[in-house]
């Protein structure tokens, strides 16, 4: 499969300003801010920027941070790569189709994991 290519300038034209500054150049939406947090229904949560399917609802949980944050993602669904933006080095994690940045993974999640993949929604 071919992964998904557009222009910076197709990508500005087809996201919201958040959406684009989000998946496009790494933001971080305000914690509490997204309806995906309180999201409780079962299904797919997918990419913002081209839908590919990321995480299921089965693997959501209720981590006290402010973003959706699950344990778990679909198989092949993200990249992941070294972020040095603060102090410390974290580990930050794209959609492996189209390279939209989704949040950061965290090694203090439940079982069976023990990860956490704190989503912007």
């Amino acid at each position: 499969m071919s992964k998904l290519r557009k222009s910076d300038q197709e990508w500005k034209q087809e996201l919201s300003p958040e959406a684009y500054q989000v998946l496009r150049h790494e933001g971080t939406e305000r914690s509490g801010t997204s309806p995906l947090n309180q999201e409780k229904r079962k299904g797919v949560f997918v990419c913002a920027g081209c839908g590919q399917e990321l995480f299921v609802s089965d693997t959501k949980y209720e981590s006290g941070t402010g973003w959706p944050s699950f344990y778990d993602t679909l198989p092949g669904a993200i990249e992941s790569k070294t972020d040095f933006k603060l102090i410390w080095p974290r580990t930050e994690y794209h959609c492996s189709n189209c390279g939209g940045h989704q949040g950061h993974v965290f090694n203090d999640g439940p079982d069976p994991t023990g990860k956490r993949y704190c989503n912007n929604g």
